[in-house]
């Protein structure tokens, strides 16, 4: 019986001991109570509760305000203390109205720290790292007509060399009070492609310098080009509230990214889709050979410099990226999510985007073809080569455009090449519009040095030879390159209809006889070390040889 009494007494004040820990660890430990504990409301301590953010009609509950009090609605100015209880940063809206985790992710109902932040075990959705953070506004917003990152440099460089940063402040920067009154006397910047501006603002300003005697407006305001108004509204219009999150955009706007990858719906098919790769869920990657934290940031800063070495068979070659362009990438791939929010709480720019089809990337022929071309071609058309790939043609060579008109090159984009990696721009879903076609073509044509096509007085189809001889030619002269069926290698694939049919008997005897400076395509008119030259006949057998290709024989 003794014995039965000291297991009861021992075991209930073993219970108790275990519930007030738990009550201690629930009531008293936690560390959002400390965090709200330390706070300061006015000149008493803050009010100590769970706090939350709860829209029914976006099903979103977030009690990340719990710690960070002074982000939870009605108390953003009266919290003072350590740094995790400051306001949260203006950005245009209320941040209240859409909850935390739309933007930054995480786990919203969670109240600990790494389950919060979405660093528990098997949570698919962790929070977007802080220097990333103004990625988030991926999960709705579209930011459209981005250019390449070129312009945008081009334009902010302007942009202070003119001085504007002497009235206006812009990211962070500007508006500085200078001697005599000068300086601060203009808005703020960082947002005014979101919200617009007066296109005539050039004129006002002019007007305005004109009544002013002194101060800002006669030190720091002068005449401005055209071309160089246009690049700064360029940037103007670029500036949205989220500057790191531009420029990383339009990096990826540089590079030929879509040649091979689709967002939105606008791209290639070589790679996979990116529309949301910000939400790769880091329990699905393997982080056997990435350095550092296992973490979805590093992750995909190692694929950036070494494609292959994480998805084993990936096409995508190492493309010698520095680490800020991999910095900036890794930026623009955390932008690429979207919340499933109703339609009626999207913003304009992504209505924009999914229901007018408005472009995501300007239409000029910069952006367009560093969008679509540049990784293949080269940012100068120059070519490129990459390990264990064919060798792509450098279609800014005055060689090739001094021997063909728009139309050949508009209808290369158009029908592509197929059986190789270019895609029919004109034809496919995700493609290039017909204008957006001309606009590449024109920037070819300006990448060459705006070299003219000769004039070429001959019909499309003039030469009249023997085949059969141009095979015997052929496989001795040009199958090292060309391949032994013209399937390519070195060389261009020759046996390709859309490239027959597109192309005059002219450019294909004048390709021959010439060659192509800069490659290893050298004219046939002369000889080499390695080889005889060829008679104009020969020539013209050749070309008669492979138009047995076209007819496909």
């Amino acid at each position: 019986m003794r014995a039965n009494k000291h297991l009861l007494l021992w075991s209930s004040l073993g219970a108790l001991a275990l519930l007030l820990v738990a009550v201690a660890q629930e009531h008293v430990l936690k560390e959002w109570r400390r965090i709200q504990g330390a706070a300061r409301s006015g000149t008493a301590g803050a009010e100590v509760h769970l706090r939350q953010i709860v829209i029914p009609a976006l099903h979103v509950t977030d009690r990340c305000v719990s710690c960070h009090v002074g982000m939870a609605p009605g108390e953003e100015q009266a919290v003072a203390g350590s740094k995790v209880l400051a306001p949260h940063p203006n950005v245009g809206h209320d941040p209240a109205a859409f909850g935390c985790t739309v933007c930054h992710a995480g786990q919203g109902r969670a109240t600990e720290k790494a389950d919060a932040h979405g660093d528990a075990p098997h949570w698919p959705k962790p929070m977007i790292p802080r220097r990333f953070a103004d990625a988030g506004c991926g999960s709705c917003h579209t930011h459209l007509q981005v250019p390449n990152l070129a312009q945008l440099r081009h334009g902010r460089t302007l942009f202070e060399q003119y001085d504007c940063l002497a009235c206006h402040r812009l990211d962070g920067r500007g508006g500085t009070l200078r001697p005599a009154g000068g300086g601060m006397e203009g808005p703020d910047l960082s947002r005014l492609g979101a919200i617009g501006y007066r296109r005539d603002w050039y004129e006002d300003h002019l007007a305005r310098r004109a009544k002013a005697a002194e101060s800002a407006w006669a030190t720091s305001f002068g005449a401005i080009p055209k071309d160089d108004r246009a690049a700064l509204d360029v940037l103007l219009a670029s500036r949205v509230g989220a500057p790191g999150l531009v420029e990383a955009k339009a990096l990826f706007h540089s590079l030929g990214c879509r040649g091979c990858h689709r967002v939105g719906g606008v791209g290639g098919d070589d790679g996979p889709d990116l529309t949301r790769a910000g939400e790769l869920d880091p329990g699905r990657l393997d982080f056997t050979h990435v350095p550092g934290e296992p973490t979805v940031a590093n992750w995909l800063a190692e694929h950036f410099r070494a494609p292959a070495a994480l998805v084993p068979g990936s096409k995508m070659p190492a493309l010698g990226f520095g680490e800020e362009e991999i910095r900036l990438l890794t930026f623009y791939m955390f932008s690429l999510r979207r919340s499933g929010f109703p339609e009626a709480f999207w913003p304009r720019d992504r209505i924009r985007a999914e229901r007018f089809g408005e472009r995501e990337f300007a239409t000029d022929g910069a952006t367009l073809y560093g969008s679509f071309c540049a990784a293949c071609h080269g940012p100068a058309g120059q070519g490129m080569r990459y390990p264990g790939m064919p060798a792509f043609p450098a279609i800014a060579n005055p060689d090739f455009l001094g021997l063909v008109p728009d139309d050949f090159i508009a209808e290369t984009v158009r029908r592509g090449r197929p059986g190789r990696r270019m895609p029919a721009w004109g034809e496919k879903e995700g493609g290039l519009r017909p204008g957006e076609v001309a606009e590449v073509v024109s920037y070819v044509r300006r990448l060459g040095g705006n070299v003219k096509p000769e004039a070429d007085a001959k019909p499309r189809r003039w030469i009249q030879a023997d085949a059969g001889d141009g095979a015997r030619l052929f496989a001795a002269y040009c199958s090292t390159c060309h391949g032994k069926r013209g399937e390519g290698g070195e060389g261009p694939a020759l046996n390709n209809k859309v490239l027959l049919t597109t192309a005059s008997d002219t450019y294909l005897m004048e390709t021959v006889r010439r060659g192509r400076r800069g490659t290893s395509m050298e004219g046939f008119a002369n000889p080499s070390t390695v080889r005889p030259a060829l008679a104009g006949t020969e020539m013209e057998s050749i070309v008669s040889f492979l138009r047995t290709w076209e007819a496909g024989k």
